[in-house]
């Protein structure tokens, strides 16, 4: 029985043993109002703090964290790029992006009954968040489609032009990710275990809507435009680990908006979201250190930050469904999975994944898909039902080995709407705009050569 409804009854239980004149029926729904007020009050302000907190995710977590892994000729571009979505994204979102995610629609799209926001307002959607307003709901899921085109950057890094950046970026968002976040996400989305979808897919915050399209996405760009001049016989170093350790300390506080917070209020099921988040990324960070030092003797700074966001990553889909040491197990998996992608697979293979985008959030969205389906439990989350009214069975561990299979055809679904639509808006793209700056800008640096300044200037 809900609060709103045990407290007025136990107050009025509590003022006849006492002596107290019973309350009257517009009294008890007074008190039922206020409480329910309450909780709203509670939630809404978890609620945008978690906004911020993924917003801070981009910028400044992803900007610092990218931008001190490039040269230092390229560290404002490689800002800026992170920068671009928070502006270009936010706007496409409010006019369009919103209404083709979250209102009702087909199993791929929702329709335009939100477009330009309309009806979004103080007024909860009890479809999706019963206790927050429609237009907080609205802002939050804002920040996954910022976040999602800007990780793919990390993929192209110091070798695609700016305009060329935002228009793959715009097209991108069309392409892939409303039709993957509404898929997942919206009433009536194909691959929506909880609304009436098709095909059941367990995605608590993003593993699949967010990393794996962003991630294989990613390696489809490193390919499509090629390894930056001199890569892999030219070492190519960061310049500014200090900006990356920095950052990744921003994405690991950040995530806690990213996973928590998709549980859409200060419940429960968000503090076992949080812990889940917190103790795979402490896992990962653990995981690739170990593997540096088994093989190369020394763990290293970078390791460790790649580690961590490795484990978040991976434990983003299923931080609402495990337990607390499945996400340790997470974490220690995705760290080393990931590790070999960066440090042998991608060595082997030449690709130039300038910044590891494909081998983390891509690789490490792809296994916490699989192992979601393996660890999910109704102890966890008790959401999906029975047509008895028992909470059903959700992964491998609680009965349902069937569910890696569905976890795995929501990734193969995932990684096919990446790679057709990011071949197609890079095509289109390169019909509008040059992609790739010519050898002498990439020789000069993004910083000059794209926004006539520098990151760094000694002389002053």
């Amino acid at each position: 029985m809900s609060t709103a409804i045990t407290a007025p009854i136990l107050l009025l239980t509590s003022s006849v043993s006492a002596g107290i004149p019973p309350m009257s029926a517009n009294e008890v729904a007074a008190l039922r109002a206020a409480v329910k007020a309450s909780q709203m009050a509670g939630d809404n302000a978890w609620m945008l703090v978690s906004s911020a907190l993924v917003l801070l995710m981009t910028g400044p977590g992803l900007a610092l964290f990218y931008s001190g892994l490039v040269r230092r000729k390229n560290v404002l571009g490689t800002m800026m790029q992170s920068f671009a979505m928070m502006a270009v994204i936010t706007l496409l979102w409010a006019v369009c992006g919103y209404s083709l995610v979250f209102a009702p629609g087909n199993p791929f799209l929702g329709d335009l009954r939100y477009l330009f926001l309309r009806g979004v307002g103080a007024v909860p959607n009890a479809t999706y968040a019963a206790t927050i307003p429609h237009q907080t709901f609205m802002i939050y899921q804002s920040m996954f489609a910022i976040i999602t085109p800007a990780l793919i950057a990390g993929a192209f890094a110091e070798r695609v032009r700016f305009g060329a950046m935002i228009v793959f970026s715009t097209l991108w968002s069309f392409l892939v990710y409303f039709p993957m976040a509404h898929m997942v996400w919206g009433e009536g989305g194909f691959l929506n275990a909880f609304l009436g979808g098709h095909f059941p897919v367990f995605d608590f915050a993003g593993g699949t809507v967010v990393h794996i399209t962003s991630g294989f996405s990613a390696l489809v760009t490193a390919l499509y435009i090629g390894r930056r001049r001199g890569y892999p016989e030219e070492r190519m170093v960061p310049h500014n680990l200090v900006l990356s350790f920095t950052g990744a300390c921003l994405l690991w506080v950040g995530w806690f908006g990213f996973n928590a917070g998709s549980a859409l209020g200060a419940s429960s099921l968000a503090t076992s979201a949080f812990v889940a988040t917190h103790f795979a990324s402490a896992a990962g960070a653990i995981s690739w250190m170990l593997a540096e030092k088994f093989r190369d003797g020394k763990a290293s700074a970078l390791g460790a930050i790649s580690g961590a966001v490795a484990g978040l990553a991976t434990v983003t889909q299923g931080a609402g469904f495990v337990q607390p040491f499945s996400a340790v197990l997470i974490g220690f998996i995705a760290g080393a999975v990931c590790y070999v992608m960066v440090t042998v697979v991608k060595r082997r293979l030449k690709y130039d994944d300038s910044l590891d985008a494909f081998g983390v959030h891509g690789i490490g969205g792809l296994v916490g898909c699989v192992l979601t389906g393996v660890f999910a439990t109704r102890l966890v989350n008790s959401a999906l039902r029975l047509p008895n009214g028992q909470p059903a069975p959700l992964g491998w561990i609680d009965g349902n080995p069937v569910q890696v299979l569905n976890q795995l055809a929501g990734a193969a679904i995932g990684i096919g709407f990446a790679v057709i639509g990011t071949l197609i808006a890079l095509k289109i793209t390169s019909l509008i705009v040059p992609l790739r700056v010519d050898a002498q800008q990439e020789s000069e640096g993004m910083d000059v050569a794209l926004h006539g300044e520098e990151g760094y200037n000694f002389e002053a």
